[in-house]
Protein backbone atom coordinates (compact mmCIF):
# COMPACT_ATOMS: atom_id res chain seq x y z
CA UNK A 1 0.00 0.00 0.00
CA UNK A 2 2.90 2.35 -0.50
CA UNK A 3 1.20 3.83 -3.57
CA UNK A 4 -1.18 5.78 -1.33
CA UNK A 5 1.60 7.59 0.52
CA UNK A 6 1.51 11.35 0.06
CA UNK A 7 4.95 12.71 -0.71
CA UNK A 8 5.52 16.21 0.53
CA UNK A 9 8.25 18.32 -0.92
CA UNK A 10 9.17 21.65 -2.43
CA UNK A 11 6.45 21.35 -5.07
CA UNK A 12 3.81 21.42 -2.34
CA UNK A 13 4.83 24.85 -1.06
CA UNK A 14 2.16 27.53 -1.09
CA UNK A 15 2.09 29.59 -4.25
CA UNK A 16 1.80 33.35 -3.90
CA UNK A 17 -1.73 34.46 -4.68
CA UNK A 18 -2.10 36.68 -7.72
CA UNK A 19 -3.81 40.00 -7.33
CA UNK A 20 -7.11 39.98 -9.27
CA UNK A 21 -6.77 41.80 -12.57
CA UNK A 22 -8.68 44.97 -13.20
CA UNK A 23 -11.13 44.84 -16.12
CA UNK A 24 -8.88 47.16 -18.15
CA UNK A 25 -5.93 44.82 -17.65
CA UNK A 26 -8.02 41.89 -18.86
CA UNK A 27 -9.07 43.81 -21.97
CA UNK A 28 -5.49 44.82 -22.87
CA UNK A 29 -4.85 41.40 -24.34
CA UNK A 30 -7.82 41.78 -26.67
CA UNK A 31 -6.92 45.21 -28.08
CA UNK A 32 -4.90 43.76 -30.96
CA UNK A 33 -7.61 41.28 -31.86
CA UNK A 34 -10.32 43.97 -31.74
CA UNK A 35 -8.23 46.26 -33.96
CA UNK A 36 -7.73 43.47 -36.51
CA UNK A 37 -11.46 42.70 -36.57
CA UNK A 38 -12.36 46.38 -37.04
CA UNK A 39 -9.82 46.73 -39.87
CA UNK A 40 -11.21 43.61 -41.55
CA UNK A 41 -14.79 44.88 -41.28
CA UNK A 42 -13.80 48.26 -42.75
CA UNK A 43 -12.00 46.51 -45.61
CA UNK A 44 -15.05 44.37 -46.38
CA UNK A 45 -17.34 47.43 -46.32
CA UNK A 46 -14.98 49.35 -48.62
CA UNK A 47 -14.79 46.47 -51.11
CA UNK A 48 -18.58 46.09 -51.03
CA UNK A 49 -19.10 49.83 -51.63
CA UNK A 50 -16.65 49.85 -54.55
CA UNK A 51 -18.24 46.82 -56.20
CA UNK A 52 -21.77 48.22 -55.79
CA UNK A 53 -21.06 51.70 -57.13
CA UNK A 54 -18.36 50.87 -59.67
CA UNK A 55 -16.20 53.67 -58.31
CA UNK A 56 -14.16 54.38 -55.23
CA UNK A 57 -15.44 57.97 -55.19
CA UNK A 58 -18.51 58.46 -52.96
CA UNK A 59 -21.63 59.84 -54.63
CA UNK A 60 -21.50 63.06 -52.61
CA UNK A 61 -18.02 63.82 -54.01
CA UNK A 62 -18.93 63.29 -57.65
CA UNK A 63 -19.67 66.32 -59.84
CA UNK A 64 -23.36 67.05 -60.34
CA UNK A 65 -25.30 66.69 -63.61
Amino acid sequence: MEDNVVHEGAHDAEHPHHKPKHIAEKMESYVGVIMAVVALVLLVVAIYAITQTGSATPSWMRPGP
